[in-house]
């Protein structure tokens, strides 16, 4: 059974599966911190000054400046505007994956093959292959 994982571990697709895993993280976290620290803040000064990330709806009913105020007393708050930032996160690490993928399709994609016309015909009395042209059978000598 060792023998066994250690071959199923180091075949080429569980290691590049691996790699993929490790780097897509790591990409998450950069387009994390883009939407977060570098779309979020313009975005919220074009709406008018708004921290997306502190946009919340307090279930208790009582009022609190911040999230982190409101977690703090422990109230349930429905975090919508880190809901956004989500949102917003997955659509760009979607669209990047989409825009690398149409490239290695573009990379890889076969030409597509190109119909040739027939050179050749059958023969009407013994079915042999014959020029398109050919007014007399080779195999059988029969006028065509």
């Amino acid at each position: 059974m060792p023998k066994e994982f250690k071959e199923f571990a180091m075949r080429g697709n569980v290691l590049d599966m691996a790699i993929g895993i490790i780097i897509g993280a790591a990409f998450g976290k950069i387009v994390s911190s883009f939407v977060n620290d570098i779309l979020m803040p313009p975005v919220g000064s074009l709406v008018g000054r708004v921290d997306f990330s502190n946009l919340f709806i307090d279930l208790s009913g009582n009022t609190h400046p911040t999230l982190a105020a409101a977690k703090a007393a422990g109230a349930a708050t429905i975090n919508y505007g880190i809901f956004l930032n989500t949102v917003l996160d997955f659509l760009i690490v979607a669209f990047a994956i989409f825009l690398l993928i149409r490239q290695i399709n573009r990379i890889t994609r076969k030409p597509e093959a190109v119909p040739v016309a027939p050179s050749t015909k059958a023969c009407p009395h013994c079915l042999s292959n014959i020029h398109l042209e050919a007014t007399r059978c080779a195999y059988c000598t029969s006028v065509i």
